[in-house]
């Protein structure tokens, strides 16, 4: 399934045009800060796939937000409305409605080499500088299950009523007692239509002898084994276990191998886009429309044939956190639709808010029909969530992947 992904005419309105146009420009360049997965960063993540040794959970700090009106909050890059002076709109109606005052720190590049970074604080029931940080599901379900987050008081937060219906009872957390949906997307694929105006359908079109050494991949494993999975017929939302991954680790450690796949990376395969060294890749989906925004419309997104990968990027607050309700607060906020519809505007990624749409419709009616971030069933139906692993599972389903990182 084919996405327009063009540089959309901007809304009438001079201050919102004004919004997203500077920060379609200032997208890239943030993106730009944080590096792919180089060789220290994978071997970094790979260390970081130990989920611990059953020591004794770590306790909740006690919370000072009464009397300490401050917030940190650690998120990916390129994830919030920004204006030309590098400021966040959203954050600065926030402080003044609240007067609680948010450091916004691009902190997080991959779920795991960030998860590295703070492991070993968490453990220890220390705060690790972020009181809300943003991680995708996955990485969500191994806090929780080694106690590594706070429970939210939902009292806190009244407009969590208008989460999405689907998204109210994961598996991973029940009641969404400790998370809470910040972003979601989808994973497919993208090419420069410039270079390739036949397009592409599926995955497999990737691997193409004409697009030897111009092709790019994601860090994320899930994502871009996912995508290959599909490719190879298994339902990963579904039963399958080790034959079913090694088959499809073994197509992909192929075409590393042999040339086909440039890159591996993070947030940084934008930049490889940009510079034409990949023409097409894995991607995320959001990503190409600023893409296009930013450097012209050669870009084109699609859910493969075979289906794309749907996740998730969640609030939580860290177990050493001292200021949850202050967190709890700014995520009541974001549930907004009108908030939620504003970010939406910049971010290009699936809001989780019910009524963001209605509300996007008065910055930009075309907005509210875009498909990557108000997905109608139709849309829903050719995305799958990679199915939750096992502790064990998914020790060594990522050191099989970063093995072919490492050797990239």
């Amino acid at each position: 399934m084919e996405f327009p992904v063009t540089a959309r005419p901007l809304p009438e309105d001079p201050m919102i045009r004004s919004l997203i146009a500077s920060a379609r420009r200032a997208q890239l360049n943030r993106r730009a800060l944080l590096a792919g997965a180089g060789a220290g960063a994978s071997a970094l993540a790979l260390a970081a796939c130990s989920t611990g040794s059953g020591e004794a959970r770590p306790s909740a700090a006690a919370d000072k937000s009464s009397s300490d009106k401050t917030l940190n909050w650690a998120n990916w890059a390129a994830y919030i409305d920004e204006d030309d002076a590098g400021n966040y709109p959203t954050l600065v109606a926030f402080t003044e409605e609240t007067g609680i005052s948010v450091n916004y720190e691009v902190a997080v590049d991959d779920n795991n080499t960030y998860y590295g970074k703070v492991k070993d604080q968490l453990a220890l029931g220390q705060d690790i500088g972020a009181d809300t940080v943003c991680l995708t599901d996955w990485m969500v379900s191994r806090w929780i299950r080694l106690g590594y987050t706070q429970e939210l008081d939902h009292d806190n937060i009244p407009n969590l009523s208008n989460l999405t219906p689907s998204l109210r009872e994961p598996d991973f957390d029940p009641g969404r007692a400790h998370s809470i949906p910040w972003q979601g997307g989808f994973a497919g694929i993208a090419w420069n239509k410039e270079a390739i105006p036949g397009g592409l359908e599926s995955v497999s079109d990737l691997w193409d002898s004409s697009l030897k050494g111009r092709v790019g991949v994601l860090s994320e494993m899930r994502d871009t084994m996912g995508c290959i999975m599909l490719d190879n017929g298994v339902d990963i939302s579904g039963d399958w276990g080790d034959e079913e991954y090694s088959a499809s680790i073994e197509i992909l450690r192929e075409q590393v191998e042999s040339g086909q796949v440039r890159n591996i990376k993070g947030n940084s395969y934008l930049e490889d886009l940009k510079s034409e060294d990949t023409l097409a890749a894995i991607v995320w989906s959001g990503d190409i429309t600023v893409l296009n925004a930013e450097a012209g419309d050669k870009w084109e997104f699609a859910i493969p044939s075979a289906g794309g990968t749907l996740w998730n990027d969640n609030f939580l607050v860290p177990i050493g956190s001292p200021r949850k309700t202050n967190a709890e607060t700014l995520i009541n906020y974001y549930y907004e639709p009108e908030v939620a519809a504003e970010v939406a505007a910049w971010v290009n990624f699936i809001t989780p808010v019910v009524g963001a749409k209605e509300a996007a419709i008065a910055i930009d009616p075309e907005l509210a029909e875009n498909q990557l971030i108000f997905p109608n069933e139709q849309t829903l139906s050719t995305a799958h969530i990679f199915r939750s692993l096992s502790g064990a599972e998914e020790q060594k389903y990522q050191a099989e992947f970063q093995s072919i990182l490492l050797g990239a």
